[in-house]
């Protein structure tokens, strides 16, 4: 394993015990829920792997696996963006982690320029033809501008 990660050996010891034992599925991912240290707004959610884990938490600064590019990537390294680890949760059984950030430069996190990429919700009114509906009415920052001809990771 690694100083930073121990081997799960028994349900007793995941659950309650101290030791950091994370449970990656069989790609090798944990999900990465990422929230807003003082708003407790969610920002973000994404995956590490083994080693962008162990970069966050070595670094200070939140790195995640991009299934799109099959790649680390520093949050912000190309935007300026940059979230800076607060506090790092783990759940119950060690299969998910939340991480709580301060957002360095304008605030935003999301790649379409919302300070969140959690932007709308679903509409639960029956009687609407909209399936969802805006939470954030403004974008922080116009993405063309930041990320120019870079492509996109929304994959269809």
């Amino acid at each position: 394993m690694s100083k930073f990660f121990k081997e799960r050996k028994s349900v007793y010891e995941v659950e309650e015990g101290s030791k950091l034992q994370p449970k990656f599925d069989d790609r090798g991912l944990i999900p990465a829920v990422t929230i807003h240290y003082s708003t407790k707004n969610i920002l973000m959610h994404g995956y590490m792997n083994r080693e962008s884990l162990l970069k966050t938490i070595q670094t200070g600064y939140a790195h995640y696996w991009s299934r799109s590019r099959q790649s680390i990537w520093k949050k912000g390294e190309t935007s300026g963006l940059l979230q800076k680890i607060k506090m790092i949760k783990i759940d119950d059984d060690q299969d998910c982690v939340c991480i709580e950030v301060e957002v360095l430069g304008n605030g935003a996190s999301c790649h379409v320029g919302y300070e969140s990429c959690f932007y709308r919700k679903i509409n639960l009114d029956k009687e609407s033809e909209h399936d969802l509906v805006f939470i954030e009415n403004e974008k922080v920052f116009e993405p063309n501008e930041v990320y120019g001809n870079a492509p996109n990771p929304t994959k269809l």
